[in-house]
């Protein structure tokens, strides 16, 4: 990504935070672009960013009066306004503002200092039999400089994950600055409260988080403690860059890929750009211990990343994004399995606000985030009970809902796409890895996706509002 708007690395960059062991001896900055002097500070480009989404909605409501005088003259103005917002006017915005964001983001390079922090790793663990050696593998060829401890934290697994686990610590040969213990829970109590006593039972202050099914590659331990020391002062957590692994299974993965490689990557690139990522992900996250104390740890929900998460940000605390910190996970090859993991996170969803409303009202930048995961309800309502029917009379020649001037109000998407397809291809090739051809995938996950997706978001929603079950362990 290239502009001539970029920080100046002297005046804007922040001191680095680091610990009593590691304030001798030079810093040094990582950084793989210049910087030059022109500077637009964080709130100038959220104005901008602000203006370009109200600029687009403008052009939309304009450009959509026939359809929505088509609309009302066969239903009414208030369906019309609601169907309409929320298929053309609302996703405009949000598309348009996050366009403009990512034109204006600029990072500052990563900090590598002369020494680094001692942290815990917490590898929450329900039957993983299949990915539990993979993950240790990955955690034994990490070139963490520093001190850290391994905990896989068994919760009453049924399968082999404890044997398994205990196997693989014998075998693989991890570095002398690594030590590794299982600690086997026999009975199951949910992945919040297996991290809670693993929290409990770590060393060190920084705390990082890793599903049993993930795999860190080699530099993520430090480029994620690194991204920490790097941002601003009040950074208590930082999320990991999860991407997919198992991407080669089916159209599903597929597609998935795609979501985690575009979407999940360039929501959390805006929202720490405005100084709070919505949430630090429970496959790959660092905490600060004090700060998961401070908000009483992991709630016991089916959402404990994201209420967590929101927990510090109503503490006035920053969430950071390591956008090349890499951890690949496995994600659902079935579609029962992908339904159950997403009503999960609609459900985790609901039960952040139910938590955390006030966040609502609190005067920081990252406020309009909050509001903008309270659009998601009715946008997957009117998706799912509006358009996917209006897609369906379009077939028979009925354009009420969904017609050619629907893609008239709605192309920003595919220019966002392009957008961060080239931000994300470019930090692979810093990384020293290369964009798989996954043409097929793409053209689900941009034209069939959703038809997916926001119907399952639906029913998690009301499974959670409801009050239905809650079970941790089912993707």
């Amino acid at each position: 990504m290239t502009s001539s708007l970029s920080p100046d690395p002297v005046r804007n960059r922040p001191a680095p935070r680091l610990t009593p062991s590691s304030t001798s001896g030079p810093v040094e900055a990582v950084s793989t672009r210049p910087y030059r002097r022109l500077y637009l500070s964080v709130p100038a480009k959220f104005t901008l960013a602000l203006v370009l989404a109200f600029a687009w909605t403008a052009l939309s409501i304009w450009l959509s009066q026939r359809w929505l005088n088509d609309l009302a003259a066969v239903t009414s103005w208030a369906f019309a306004l609601i169907a309409i917002g929320f298929i053309a006017y609302v996703p405009g915005f949000m598309n348009a503002f996050l366009l403009g964001t990512l034109l204006f983001d600029r990072r500052l390079p990563r900090i590598r200092p002369p020494s680094y922090p001692a942290i815990s790793i917490l590898v929450a663990a329900y039957n993983e039999a299949a990915a539990i050696r993979d993950t240790l593998t990955s955690l034994a060829a990490q070139t963490y400089p520093g001190d850290y401890e391994i905990l896989v934290l068994n919760d009453g697994s049924t399968d082999a994950t404890v044997a398994l686990a205990q196997q693989a610590i014998r075998e693989l040969s991890f570095p002398a600055n690594a030590t590794v213990r299982v600690l086997d829970y026999p009975v199951n109590a949910g992945k919040a409260a297996v991290l809670n006593r693993g929290l409990k039972a770590a060393k060190h202050d920084l705390i990082i988080t890793i599903d049993g099914d993930s795999w860190v590659r080699h530099d993520g331990l430090a480029q994620i403690v690194e991204r920490l020391l790097t941002d601003p002062a009040n950074t208590v957590a930082v999320a990991g860059a999860v991407m997919v692994r198992n991407s080669r299974e089916n159209f599903l993965t597929r597609a998935q890929e795609w979501d985690y490689f575009h979407g999940i990557a360039a929501v959390k690139r805006m929202q720490s750009m405005y100084h709070g990522c919505l949430v630090a992900q429970g496959a790959f996250s660092l905490y600060t211990r004090a700060a998961l104390e401070e908000v009483g740890g992991w709630p016991e929900c089916v959402g404990e990343d994201i209420v967590v998460s929101w927990a510090l940000l109503e503490k006035g605390h920053r969430i950071g994004y390591a956008e090349d910190a890499l951890a690949f996970t496995n994600v659902p090859t079935k579609f029962k399995q992908f339904a159950l993991q997403r009503k999960r996170w609609s459900r985790g969803l609901v039960e952040a606000f139910k938590a955390h409303g006030s966040l609502l009202f609190k005067p920081r930048l990252t406020t309009i985030f909050i509001w903008w995961n309270l659009c998601f309800l009715p946008l997957d309502l009117v998706y799912t009970f509006i358009f996917i029917p209006g897609l369906v009379l379009a077939l028979f020649g009925i354009f009420w809902i969904a017609g050619p001037l629907t893609l008239a109000v709605l192309p920003l998407a595919a220019l966002w796409n392009m957008f961060i397809f080239r931000i994300q291809r470019q930090m692979f090739r810093r990384e020293g890895l290369k964009v798989r051809r996954n043409f097929g995938g793409f053209l689900f996950y941009a034209l069939g996706y959703s038809l997916v997706m926001q119907p399952v978001c639906v029913w998690g929603y009301g499974a959670e509002i409801l009050g239905m079950s809650k079970k941790w362990g089912t993707k």
